[in-house]
């Protein structure tokens, strides 16, 4: 039986996250934040760090709202790099 891969990992590039970016530029704290969008501080920390793994969009939505700012603000596509 031939082998084959369970799993093929294709280098499409990555997102990231420019949270902590805005809120530098607005002056607020990830307590400010987490308070004007209703979320755990923790929750506010795993976005500022980019470490989150799977993307809520209703937090999307409340942080675009509260900073007054788009997606295309909070989110960079970064292309694989060409070998």
């Amino acid at each position: 039986m031939k082998e084959r891969p369970v799993l093929i990992r294709a280098d499409y590039g990555s997102v990231e996250l420019r949270l902590n970016e805005v809120m530098e530029e607005r002056g607020i704290t990830r307590n400010q934040l987490a308070k004007l969008i209703d979320a755990r501080f923790e929750v506010v920390s795993k976005w500022y760090k980019g470490e989150v793994e799977k993307m809520d969009l209703d937090i999307l939505a409340r942080i675009c709202y509260a900073l007054d700012c788009t997606t295309e603000d909070l989110l960079r596509y970064v292309p694989a790099e060409k070998e």
